[in-house]
């Protein structure tokens, strides 16, 4: 088995791919339930007169489990919203201080996204052992927990993307083929 530098950030390339479009998969399997409880509650609504409770409740806590499972994905093939005109203007005149700071803004966000999945940890814990709910008692409740899972889950794995970013200079984090890692 090889050991040298390429195996192992492709391994582990393909590995945070597999992740990242699993959950991203995942927050649209969240869309089409979201699509679905929206739907359902205007039928509802027209032809019984009975909306569907806790309709506001759903869609606020779909929301954030779309944002932050489809996160990863977005960091993963560069299509986070930024500005890179600066980076791309450099780019022209000075490439290699251009893909310099370029894994430097990765490395920063890297550092980032772990302190926001550090902090969000406590409170995970906490809503997993203390059963914190939200909603409307009597209408609809939900617990905390997931949402804060996936908010560590994604910031762990953003973390992790950007770090492998930074590390190798690849603005797109992809499965790697071993042996094809000079492309």
């Amino acid at each position: 088995m090889p050991h040298n530098r390429e195996y192992w950030t492709g391994r582990i390339a393909t590995a945070l791919t597999w992740i990242a479009v699993a959950a991203n998969a995942a927050g649209t399997i969240v869309v089409l339930l979201l699509v679905l409880a929206v739907n359902t509650d205007v039928v509802a609504r027209g032809v019984f007169s009975a909306p569907f409770r806790g309709t506001v409740e759903v869609v606020q806590f779909s929301m954030v489990l779309i944002v932050f499972l489809q996160l990863p994905d977005v960091v993963r093939v560069d299509r986070l919203t930024r500005s890179d005109g600066f980076l791309a203007v450099l780019g022209d005149k000075r490439p290699r201080l251009s893909r310099w700071l370029a894994r430097l803004v990765d490395g920063v966000s890297a550092a980032m996204m772990g302190l926001i999945a550090i902090a969000i940890w406590p409170e995970f814990v906490i809503a997993w052992t203390h059963d914190d709910y939200f909603g409307t008692p009597g209408i609809f409740t939900a617990p905390w927990w997931p949402v804060r899972l996936a908010i560590v889950f994604s910031a762990a794995t953003c973390c992790l993307i950007l770090a492998m970013k930074a590390i190798t200079g690849r603005r797109v984090l992809e499965h790697v083929h071993i042996g094809a890692a000079e492309r």
